[in-house]
């Protein structure tokens, strides 16, 4: 699919957006724009020299940036710029949102340079970034109040493996976005600092800005990561107090259920001489020695604190 601002035409267009793009695509926007296309497994490199380059005429460079998969669970897709003094061709192949909200926000004004729909795409998914540390944010801070209000921790105990499953999900969320926002962070530090003679020339102003924000984000995300590592620990400690609970029980059961079976084991013996047999209060005394012989640890672990 090609998506073209601010026209249908590819020759003057300052922005043209490919979205799964086929050969036949690749090659009519190669033709009319005079750009290389890059391809899948070329934007998806993770070195450096791969992602950050420029051939004399145009910058090429890429990030993983963020989509959405399922309902509550983000992605990270890869997403090329190729960027010149005349033209910006992106090259996707998932949905994201940033550059879906980047083409809302040029339909009513269409974009004047090919600089400033880079910036725009980058302040789009800056903006969108910190929206979701601080939904995050809001999330860690709703399992914290949960898990350490007095009322809520047996809550949290009965239901342990979906705390864990939500924590686990915030973790993987932040760890996204902050690898979208180091890619950017890459991306505007080389714009800016490259240097290179005939290259496209960007907004200091605002590529400073952007690199601002992503400093100041990542910073974020790491007191995210640590209030997260945080309530994991937490939760697992959870799972500990549990299991003791579970331990002590079956003690409490065990160590009260010795005296009563010694006491019927001997009295349940067949032996043929046992004085006890002839007792008139045999059988009542027995029954009050199993009760009384239960009783008695029991108490004993109420005192300890167990019970």
């Amino acid at each position: 699919m090609i998506l073209v601002h601010p026209s249908e035409d590819l020759a003057t267009a300052t922005w043209v957006d490919l979205l799964n793009p086929t050969d036949e695509e690749v090659d009519r926007v190669r033709r009319a724009t005079g750009l290389r296309v890059p391809d899948e497994k070329e934007i998806s490199e993770i070195e450096s020299t791969t992602r950050l380059q420029f051939d004399g005429v145009a910058y090429y460079v890429s990030t993983p940036l963020l989509a959405r998969r399922g309902d509550d669970e983000l992605a990270l897709v890869a997403a090329g710029f190729v960027l010149s003094s005349r033209t910006l061709i992106t090259v996707r192949f998932a949905s994201i949102p940033s550059f879906d909200a980047a083409h809302a926000a040029f339909a009513d004004q269409p974009s004047r340079s090919a600089e400033e729909v880079v910036l725009r795409i980058f302040e789009i998914v800056v903006d969108r970034s910190a929206d979701k540390l601080e939904r995050a944010g809001g999330q860690c801070d709703e399992l914290s109040q949960r898990a350490f209000s007095g009322a809520a921790v047996r809550g949290v105990s009965r239901d342990l493996r979906a705390t864990l499953r939500r924590v686990g999900n915030v973790a993987a969320r932040t760890w996204h976005i902050r690898d979208a926002l180091l890619g950017v962070g890459r991306i505007a530090a080389f714009l800016m600092e490259s240097g290179i003679e005939g290259a496209p020339r960007l907004s200091s102003r605002r590529m400073r800005a952007i690199r601002k924000d992503v400093t100041s984000l990542t910073d974020y995300q790491a007191h995210l990561s640590s209030k997260v590592q945080f309530l994991l620990d937490a939760t697992l400690g959870f799972i500990s107090v549990e299991q003791n609970e579970i331990v002590k029980t079956l003690t409490i059961a065990s160590v009260a259920g010795i005296p009563p079976i010694l006491v019927a084991g001997i009295y349940g013996m067949n032996f043929r001489v046992m004085p006890e047999l002839g007792w008139r209060f045999g059988y009542p005394t027995a029954v009050v020695l199993i009760v009384v012989s239960t009783l008695i640890p029991i108490a004993w672990f109420k005192r300890l604190g167990w019970i």
